[in-house]
Parts: C-alpha cells; sequence; structure tokens
C-alpha cells in the first residue's frame, strides 16, 4: 500500500470491523467520514515508521469510550484533530505521521480521517492487531513505552492534557474523564518516534487489514472455495453455528458489557456464552471455555457473512461464531498478565486455537 484512497475503503472497513473482535466502535458512521476526508483532503500516503526519520513525532487517534453510547453519539469530526494538536502543542513537536492505536472499526478508519485533514501521512502499523477496551492492553506496554503524555476531547471543544506515572494510571484518568465528557470521545496516547514504532509496533497492519477485507468480500459475494481460503489464509477455525436466545447488556465502568448466549443451530444440542467487554472476550461452549483473549472471538451473519459489533448484536441473530489467531507479536512475557482472560477478571486459563 502507498496510497489510501476513497476506493480502497471498503475493504479496508470490512477487515477492521472483523479484525476488531466485536468492538472498535460502529464503523458506518466512520466509514462516511473517512469518505468524506478522502474526497475533501485527497488520498493519504501509507508509510512504513521505518521509512521516516528515526526522532519524528508518530501520534494516535482514536475514539474512546463505550461502543453502545457511540452508537448513539455521532463523532462530529473535530475532536480527532483537535486531541492531537493538543497533544502536540503539549509535547512542543509538530507529528511527521498519524497511526491507528488499534485495528476495529472507528478506531481504523477515523485515523486516515484525522491524516487526511492534517496532510499527514499514516503508518502501516497499530499496537493490537485486533481491538482491546483498555488503553494499557498494546505491546507498547509489554516493551516498556508509556501511554502518557496523552490528550482526550470532545466535540465542545473541551480538552485535557494527563502525564501519567503507569499505562493503567493512564487508563484510570482517561476512563474517568470520558465518563464525564459522554463515553464517546477521541483519545491520543503512545507518542512515540518513528523509531520506536519500527521497532515495537506491529507492522503491515492496513495491508493486513485490507487483506482480511478482501478475503471475506469474496465470502460474501459467494466466490467457489472463498470459505475455505478465508479460513486457511487468516488461520480461522469455525467454532460454532447458533441463535442469539438471550442478551444481557449494560454500560458500567464505562465500558459496554454484555453476556450472550447462542442456542446451536447444527443440532449438536450445545450452548455458547459470550462474555464481552467493549469487544468479545471468552466463549464459553457447554460450560467450558473454547475461545479466551487476545486470540480473536469474531461473529458473522450466518446468511451475508458481515461481522457483527457487540452494540450491534440483537436477540435472535443467527451467526457463526469463529476465532482468529491473535498477532505473532503478542506472543511474548507478560502477555497473559496484561490480555489474557485474568486480566480482565476471569478465573481461567488461556486456550490455545487448535491448528
Amino acid at each position: 500500500m502507498e496510497t489510501l484512497t476513497a476506493d480502497d475503503i471498503e475493504a479496508l472497513c470490512l477487515g477492521a470491523t472483523l479484525l476488531g473482535s466485536g468492538g472498535g466502535g460502529d464503523p458506518y458512521i466512520a466509514k462516511l467520514v473517512a469518505h468524506q476526508a478522502l474526497e475533501t483532503y485527497g488520498p493519504v500516503q501509507v508509510v512504513n515508521a521505518a521509512d521516516l526519520p528515526p526522532d519524528a513525532l508518530v501520534l494516535t487517534t482514536a475514539v474512546i469510550g463505550a461502543p453502545t453510547v457511540i452508537l448513539e453519539k455521532i463523532p462530529a469530526g473535530t475532536e480527532y484533530v483537535a486531541g492531537v494538536r493538543a497533544l502536540a502543542s503539549y509535547l512542543g513537536k509538530e507529528p511527521a505521521a498519524i497511526m491507528p492505536i488499534e485495528v476495529g472499526g472507528c478506531n481504523t478508519l477515523l485515523p486516515i480521517a484525522t491524516a487526511a485533514e492534517m496532510g499527514l501521512p499514516i503508518v502501516n502499523a497499530d499496537s493490537m492487531r485486533r481491538a482491546f477496551p483498555q488503553i494499557e492492553m498494546t505491546v507498547f506496554t509489554l516493551a516498556g513505552l508509556p501511554a502518557g503524555p496523552l490528550s482526550v476531547a470532545d466535540e465542545k471543544g473541551n480538552q485535557a492534557v494527563f502525564e501519567t506515572t503507569t499505562n493503567h494510571v493512564a487508563e484510570t484518568l482517561a476512563r474517568t474523564t470520558v465518563i464525564q465528557l459522554g463515553l464517546a470521545n477521541s483519545i491520543s496516547c503512545y507518542p512515540l518516534t518513528a523509531a520506536q514504532v519500527a521497532e515495537h509496533a506491529i507492522q503491515g497492519s492496513l495491508t493486513y487489514c485490507t487483506e482480511m477485507g478482501r478475503l471475506l468480500q469474496a465470502v460474501k459475494d459467494g466466490a467457489v472455495g472463498a470459505w475455505e481460503r478465508f479460513l486457511s489464509e487468516s488461520g480461522s477455525r469455525k467454532f460454532f453455528t447458533g441463535k442469539v436466545m438471550d442478551l444481557d447488556r449494560r454500560t458500567t465502568d464505562g465500558f459496554a458489557r454484555s453476556t450472550v448466549i447462542l442456542e446451536d443451530l447444527d443440532g449438536l444440542d450445545a450452548t455458547m456464552r459470550i462474555e464481552v467487554q467493549n469487544e468479545n472476550l471468552i466463549a464459553f461452549v457447554d460450560g467450558e471455555p473454547a475461545i479466551t483473549t487476545p486470540n480473536l472471538i469474531c461473529l458473522l451473519d450466518c446468511e451475508t457473512f458481515e461481522p457483527i459489533t457487540t452494540e450491534a448484536l440483537a436477540y435472535g441473530n443467527r451467526v457463526i461464531v469463529i476465532g482468529m489467531p491473535c498477532a505473532p507479536e503478542w506472543h511474548q512475557d507478560g502477555m497473559l498478565d496484561l490480555v489474557g482472560p485474568r486480566a480482565f477478571g476471569y478465573d481461567i486459563d488461556f486456550v490455545e486455537l487448535p491448528a
């Protein structure tokens, strides 16, 4: 990828929604925002961090809050550039590029719109290659890189910049702020040099996201062998086909949490339960953990193969549940302490995906 144009957005959006593991925010509005930005300001150059000057400043932008709120509180669009500029002003240095902090729905597309408006390139990398609900849940944290200073901005012009002592404190301060500002705001965190991004980020995220989108689009189009090719190239496995029979959804502590119960549609007389905190975290089949974070749990509509986000899931939906391996960069010391089941309060062990 050398540039991103409006023509690239459909595949990128589909891949981002899939890789968000149910999170990252509803992609529809973000897709419109990205389309409009690219049409207004022109294509965005896609760069590798290693090709930037080593000391160049790379800033991120993302929507922070609860997906159930983001679904109803439409972004104004001004808050993302404002958050980046607030952090750049505090640091006293202009950014050389924008980078998505995660892959998923809004949080892949809004950084593209921000880069277009600011006339900056976007870095072909991120820190998760999926979506996670908390700021500290990145490979940057595993590398010992700080999330702060960080900025939070809303659509009304309110801005805050924090210096933080740990990435867990960064999450607490930012979450507390956005609860007061409406639970759908912008954040810019992990201000890093291009050299740090080149060494520690997950490289090629936008390319991978687009490739996954194109593979899934072929499935949606009914191409011969497309489903098998999608599973093979993504390393995924189908675990369950079911109907949503119960859905307990609540918004607490700044997160959208839910428990989803699926009744088997393949005649196996089985039940799947999925636990959600913004993203799908753990899937149990008949009470036994089958897929666990940090691996991805993705729900696809049985008929259209469209990925379904956690806030869009509804009673009666018929879905295919697939497990997808997390990025290889996660498999290092500290992974399970940071993003394993116990990091979310579930007293269960990590389950490897079957080969």
